[in-house]
């Protein structure tokens, strides 16, 4: 599925699908980020990077930073039909030299966890690295003690590499061992179809 070179620098872009539109995040969309984030207080989750209000603009600035440099891809996820922003995800720790790029940085406001809009952004994000970007290998990586997001991640069909321990620090300033995943673009089309069955099918 990555016969095409990778694209070496990738630029912002409007995914849409299932109801659900990825949009460049940008500095205005700060207010409809602090509701969602809102939606079930997330940033006092220790496992995830959800921002609280009041960084809420730096992180969006960190996030607009890193694509300026190259090296990540932020989107605001948000409902296609009203606009109401829903939550925030990106590419990020894109390496052209290996045509690999990460998703992560993902989170959704409370009401809408659980639901068809998790499956659809993976299946966008997905969609466009693999047939438009040109990726090779897919990763994702999360904590050791965020089960829901590596059952998540398992859900797609992604490969558990390993742990990397003592890595990173969370928000509380603890650190963390990360669980690494990746999906290789020879797996892609199996994980497509599933996506879409899941997306297809009726929920009960």
């Amino acid at each position: 599925m990555s016969a095409q070179p990778f694209i070496t620098s990738p630029t912002p872009v409007t995914l849409e699908g299932h109801g659900i539109r990825l949009i460049p995040l940008a500095p205005e969309h700060a207010p409809g980020l602090r509701a969602a984030a809102a939606d079930g207080s997330l940033w006092n989750l220790r496992v995830t990077s959800v921002p609280d209000p009041e960084h809420t603009d730096a992180y969006i600035a960190a996030a607009l930073q890193g694509r300026d440099d190259g090296h990540m891809l932020p989107f605001t996820v948000t409902d296609a039909a009203s606009g109401a922003i829903l939550g925030s995800t990106r590419y990020h720790d894109i390496v052209p030299a290996l045509a690999r790029l990460e998703i992560g940085y993902t989170w959704y406001g409370r009401s809408h966890q659980r639901s068809h809009v998790n499956t659809t952004c993976k299946l966008l994000l997905l969609e466009h690295a693999f047939q438009t970007l040109g990726a090779a290998v897919v990763g994702w990586r999360t904590d050791n003690y965020n089960i829901a997001s590596q059952r998540a991640i398992e859900r797609l069909g992604a490969h558990r590499d390993g742990v990397i321990r003592h890595h990173a620090l969370r928000s509380d300033g603890t650190v963390r061992d990360t669980v690494m995943y990746s999906l290789m673009a020879g797996e892609w089309p199996e994980v497509r179809a599933h996506l879409q069955y899941q997306l297809q099918r009726p929920r009960g």
